[in-house]
C-alpha cells in the first residue's frame, strides 16, 4: 500500500512540474524541484555557524569575540545578564538573503516558505530538537494575528514537528497584550515593555511539568521576547527552555570594529 502511495505522489509531482514548471522561491529562475532556490539566491543565504555564543546563539565575527564562561563561549550580554533559556540557535543570519525568504512569509501570505525555512532550522537546531519534549511557538497578539491571518512561528513549529516527530503545542503560550518593537530599547526598557505580555493557556501546567521546551520563532533580535516567554514557561513548570529561530539578527555591539 505504501509503495503504491509513493508512486502516486511521484506521478502527481511530475504532473504538477509539467503544468507549473518549478521556479525559485525568491526569484523567477527555473529550478530542478518545487520548493527550491536557484544557485544565485541560495548563495546569498548566510548560515549561522561557529563561532557563536553558546548561550544565545548570536554569531561572532571571529573566534576572539566571545568570553570564556562555564567551559563555553558566551557573549558579553549573556555573561552580564544570562537569559532564562539555556540555549538558542538560528539557521540564518538576518541579512538580505534571509529577508528574501522571511519577509514574504511574514507579510505577504507566502506560507509555503515555512517548509524550506523549517528544513534549514532542523539542520541548525538538530541537537536542540533531539533534546526537546515539546515545541512551543512564540504567540502573536490576537489583533496582529487577525491582520496577518497566520502566526509564522506556529507554522514553523508545525513543520518542525513533522520533521522531528516531536509534538507541538500551538496554543499553550499566549500573548496577552500587544507590544511595540523592542529592537531599539535597552535591557531594562525591554523587560518593562514585556511585563505581563505573555501567559499560559488553562491547563498548560500539565503539559509543561518536567518537560524540555523548544521555543520556536521566525526572527530572534535581542532575545528579549524569547527570554520573556522562557520565564513564563519555567514558572509554569517546564524543566528547561531552549530556542530555535529561522534567523538571528547580529548584535551590532559585537559586529562593530573596536
Amino acid at each position: 500500500m505504501s509503495a503504491g502511495i509513493g508512486v502516486l505522489k511521484r506521478l502527481g509531482g511530475g504532473l504538477l512540474d509539467a503544468l507549473l514548471p518549478p521556479t525559485c522561491l525568491t526569484c523567477d529562475a527555473a529550478v530542478g524541484v518545487q520548493g527550491g532556490q536557484c544557485p544565485a539566491c541560495f548563495s546569498r543565504l548566510a548560515f549561522v555557524s561557529a563561532p557563536l555564543c553558546d548561550r544565545c546563539g548570536v554569531p561572532f565575527p571571529h573566534g576572539g569575540a566571545g568570553i570564556p564562561h562555564l567551559e563555553a563561549m558566551w557573549c558579553e550580554a549573556c555573561v552580564t545578564a544570562p537569559p532564562a533559556f539555556t540555549a538558542a540557535r538560528a539557521a540564518l543570519r538576518y541579512d538580505e538573503g534571509a529577508k528574501a525568504l522571511i519577509l514574504p512569509f511574514k507579510h505577504r501570505d507566502r506560507t509555503e516558505l515555512a517548509a524550506p525555512l523549517a528544513r534549514h532550522m532542523a539542520r541548525a537546531g538538530g541537537e536542540l530538537l533531539r533534546r526537546a519534549d515539546l515545541l512551543v511557538p512564540v504567540p502573536l497578539h490576537r489583533w496582529r494575528l487577525f491582520r496577518r491571518r497566520h502566526n509564522q512561528a506556529a507554522l514553523l513549529a508545525a513543520r518542525l514537528a513533522r520533521l522531528s516527530g516531536t509534538p507541538h503545542a500551538p496554543m499553550l503560550l499566549r500573548r496577552l497584550r500587544a507590544t511595540a518593537p523592542l529592537g531599539e530599547l535597552g535591557a531594562r526598557a525591554r523587560e518593562a515593555a514585556l511585563e505581563g505580555a505573555f501567559g499560559l493557556a488553562p491547563g498548560a501546567a500539565t503539559r509543561l511539568r518536567g518537560r524540555r521546551i523548544l521555543l520556536i520563532d521566525d526572527v530572534m533580535t535581542s532575545g528579549a521576547t524569547a527570554d520573556g516567554c522562557a520565564r513564563i514557561l519555567l514558572a509554569g513548570g517546564a524543566r528547561e527552555v531552549m530556542v530555535l529561530a529561522a534567523a538571528r539578527v547580529p548584535d551590532p555591539r559585537i559586529e562593530r570594529p573596536r
